[in-house]
This record gives C-alpha cells, structure tokens and sequence, in this order.
C-alpha cells in the first residue's frame, strides 16, 4: 500500500519503522526538517517538509494515490482537519490519533461524520492494557481476543517454580493448558520441552481456567485492591476513571498543582495529591508499602524506573512501568520493573492491524493483532469465514508452516483448546502464534 503519515514524532517513528518492514510505500511529512531527515536517514520513507493541512503539501506527497493517510501530529485538532482534507482531496483511509479525554464520548461521531476507518487514543489504550494488568495481577501482561473471552496471559517461570525442569507434555496432562514458551528467542514448544527458570511464558485461556492454572503453579494474586499511580497525565486519567469503575481505591500523586485541579475536579472519587512523586516520604506517606498496586505513570522514562524498582523493593505491589523510548529494550527488560507498557507499540499494533487486514485482499481478516517478544513473534485472531480454505479439516491435516501454533478456537461461547482433531469452522474466532513471518489472512 501507499501510505502517507503525517507527524513525525515517536509515535511516527514507530509507525515507519513498523510498516516500512512490510513492504509498503511509505512518505512521511512534518514541518520541522529535522524530524523528517531523522527518519529518511535511518527508515525506508520519503520525507517532505511541511505542513499536513495544507493542500499543496498532502498532494506533494501522492494523496490523490494514496490507500491510507495517518495523522499523528501532537495537535488532536489538526490530525482530524488532516483526515477530513485527506478525505475529500483522494480516494484513501483515514487514521486519526485523538488524545484529548473531551472526544472521548464522540469517538463514533467523529468517526462517521469524518469518515474516519480509525481513531486512536494511546493513552487510553495504554489505560486499559494496565486496567487489565490489575484485574489480573498474576500476569505481567494481558492481550485479550474473541471480545474479551479469550485472553493471552504472560507470565515469567520465577526461583523455585514447579514449572522448571517440567516437560510441556507433562503440564498438559496435568494442567490442560497450551503454552508458548520465549526467552531470549520465541519458541514455539513441541511436548519434550523443559521450562527454564526467567523463561516468559504465554498461555491462551478463559480467565476461570487461567485462575486455576496460576493457583496449581503457585501464583496466586487476587485483584488489586488500590493502587497508587505516579504521574497525574492522560494514562492516569484515563486509567483512574477505569479503576475507580471497577471498585478499586485509587491515589493519584502529581507535582502540578493546576493539573491537582483539575483531576480533583474530573475525578471526585480519587485521592489527588500534590506533590513530587520521586519523594520517598511522600511515598511512604501515602502506603506505598501496603498497596495492591504501583504504576510509574511520569513524563520521564528515568522517574518511571526508579519509582517501579523502589516500590518493589519495598511493597508487594503489581508494579506498572510506562516507558516511551524503546532503544534500550533489552537492558529494560533486565530489570525488575514489573509489567512495562510501551504507549507507542500499542498504537502502532493497531494501526498495523488495520494495514495488514486491508492489504491487497479484501478477504484478509485480521481482527486483533499483538507483536511478542518484542515484535520477534505476532498473535493474531481471525474469523473463518464460510468459503475458507481451513475450514472443516481436521488440524493434523492441515499443512502448517514452522513456529505456528494454533492456540485456541473461540466457538459459540466456548474456548476450544484444540487437539489434532479439532477443526475450524464458519464463524469460529481462532488465535493464532506465529513467528519467522507475518500473514494477513489465515
């Protein structure tokens, strides 16, 4: 596809870096030449400086052949006008990133009146991936499928696990799950595999099963309780208002006292402190050693770190980390950090599934999409549709490429860990683990 992304900021970065591996054509525009050359110097894009509401510009970069035009500048406002200009200059779809919590209700609106295909908050998406971190604490990360019936749980084999030195075909007989095993590398597990102590393991489950498994292995958290988040900004926001919901306590600590406010204000049921959230008697004040939960929510990837390996050391709280730079990923995941949420890979993943859904075949069905072990291996959900080429042979007829594994089948209200015998059929929501290549269709 031709695709034109306007803003290049780290969300943009990400997104050239993501879809410029897939083979797409891809310009980028911004009005600051520095940002555009970072990005042609280094990723397979074109670049033109400028900016993305003028006219002239959008058809400098090839909008009148363009399939999708992305707007992820800083500006909610500028991003929409964008699309809409997009819209009626081409033929293309249009994707919009809108952070401002005053268009949240609107989504729909916007979406239908701006003929939007997509529009994406990354704070909220971020919010949701730590709401459901704490209503499962056992995990360390949580993607869901199948509307939310089908979950794919992480979790890493710890010091004195009953898992260690444990064969996979043991732990089906045992246990009855089907697992995914990555740790340097992604494996995808045959039954004689043997899990290692730090090994990060998957596992595709109802959430009933899921409890059931953690409790025979020995991880059992319930729900958190509270939870203290540091850093008062739009993923607090949005992730106090999910929380609060839920029945959970939360507090909030911020240093600014005009932002104290104005979350006091939109948030009457949570404790708003203010104050700076790196103070150790602050911390310690507020129950920092008695909460359920922990989310280092700051502006500063380095206050994020310090505040997560603090409250670890101190508390027996679910720790969440934000970070927004990923060039130091692998030492990042060295360290005792918890759960880590990286707000610019959700939005990227996305908008990737979108583009790889509408690639080329308008049969393609990509209906969620996640990228693993830091985008070494994707999960991905199909719906069988009834004319599919999978549909109604039994599995262990089917050719299947290396590293794939079929985690479940969703059917008629049903999770379906499926045997060799099991067979897909129409209707049927399937979640798929692959790695060493990417589809866009089952």
């Amino acid at each position: 596809m031709k695709i034109i992304i306007v803003g290049c900021g780290k969300v943009g970065y990400t997104l050239v870096e993501q879809l410029g591996s897939e083979d797409h054509d891809i310009v980028v525009i911004d009005e600051k030449p520095e940002k555009v050359s970072t990005i042609t110097n280094n990723l397979d894009a074109m670049g033109i400086v400028g900016n993305g509401i003028n006219h002239q510009t959008l058809i400098d970069a090839g909008i009148t052949t363009a399939d999708l035009l992305i707007a992820v500048t800083g500006d909610d406002e500028k991003n929409l006008l964008c699309c809409v200009i997009a819209r009626k200059t081409g033929h293309c779809q249009t994707i919009a990133r809108v952070r401002n919590p005053i268009y949240n209700k609107e989504i729909e609106f916007l979406k239908k009146e701006f003929g939007l295909a997509m529009i994406i908050n990354p704070e909220l998406a971020a919010a949701n991936e730590i709401a459901r971190i704490f209503q499962f604490p056992s995990a360390i990360r949580v993607d869901t499928f199948a509307k939310g019936h089908v979950e794919l749980l992480h979790f890493k084999v710890t010091k004195g696990s009953p898992l260690i030195a444990l064969k996979l075909f043991n732990l089906h007989q045992t246990l009855h799950s089907n697992v995914l095993v990555r740790g340097d590398k992604v494996i995808i597990p045959n039954g004689d595999f043997e899990f290692q102590e730090n090994d990060v393991v998957a596992i595709a489950s109802e959430r009933r099963n899921a409890i059931d498994f953690f409790r025979k292995i020995g991880i059992v958290k319930n729900r958190v309780g509270n939870a203290i988040l540091a850093g008062g900004g739009k993923v607090s926001y949005y992730l106090a208002k999910s929380l609060l919901a839920s029945g959970i306590r939360v507090t909030i600590i911020e240093v600014d006292r005009e932002r104290c406010d104005i979350l006091s204000e939109l948030l009457p049921h949570a404790t708003v402190i203010c104050g700076d959230a790196t103070d150790q008697n602050l911390l310690l004040q507020e129950g920092l050693e008695h909460a359920q939960g922990f989310a280092a929510l700051t502006g500063l990837d380095e206050e994020n770190i310090l505040l997560s390996l603090y409250a670890n050391d101190i508390s027996n709280a679910k720790t969440v980390t934000k970070i927004n730079r990923i060039n130091f990923h692998s030492v990042i995941n060295e360290l005792n950090l918890g759960s880590i949420i990286y707000p610019r890979i959700i939005t990227s993943d996305y908008i990737l599934k979108y583009a790889r859904s509408t690639y080329n075949s308008k049969d393609s069905n990509v209906e969620t999409l996640y990228k693993l072990a830091n985008g070494k291996a994707e999960a991905l959900e199909f719906i069988i549709k009834a004319d599919s080429a999978v549909a109604g042979i039994p599995l262990a007829d089917l050719h299947f490429r290396k590293n794939t594994l079929i985690c479940c089948i969703y059917r008629n209200g049903k999770v379906i860990i499926p045997s060799g015998q099991d067979i897909m059929m129409a209707g049927d929501s399937v979640l798929v683990v692959l790695s060493g290549y990417r589809i866009s269709d089952i």
